[in-house]
């Protein structure tokens, strides 16, 4: 069970989703599996992160993602898939970044939380 958000929140991150092009964790497996260079982005907060992650994911969390996504990926047209936990913060943060000029950004469908569902892989802190 997620979350529950607000109405305004759903209604911004739903005007978002119009913009933004979401994948499924079937599409994302297949790209790692086939071996397709792009970018799996995790934009989290850190504990989450910390806590447990996406194998083969990068962190760049969504307090920042606008400000240091130029130093970090400069590159407009590389693929980047952003996942947060159920899908909302990766939306926003993906519309933000197609309007500072980034063309090839995808968000997870579902977040972590689908991915999991899935049963992919994941790598956990060590407790």
């Amino acid at each position: 069970m997620g979350k529950h958000h607000s109405e305004r929140f759903v209604t911004l991150v739903d005007d978002a989703k119009t913009r933004i092009e979401e994948v499924t964790p079937e599409d994302v497996k297949e790209k790692m599996e086939a071996g397709e260079e792009f970018v799996l982005l995790d934009v989290r907060e850190q504990d989450e992160w910390k806590k447990s992650h996406i194998s083969e994911a990068e962190y760049l969390g969504r307090g920042v993602v606008e400000r240091d996504i130029e130093e970090e990926y400069p590159d407009v047209d590389e693929e980047l898939i952003l996942y947060c936990g159920g899908g909302y913060r990766s939306a926003l943060a993906a519309d933000s970044l197609q309007k500072m000029g980034y063309r090839n950004v995808k968000s997870l469908s579902g977040g972590f939380r689908s991915w999991t569902e899935a049963g992919y892989p994941i790598e956990k802190e060590e407790e």
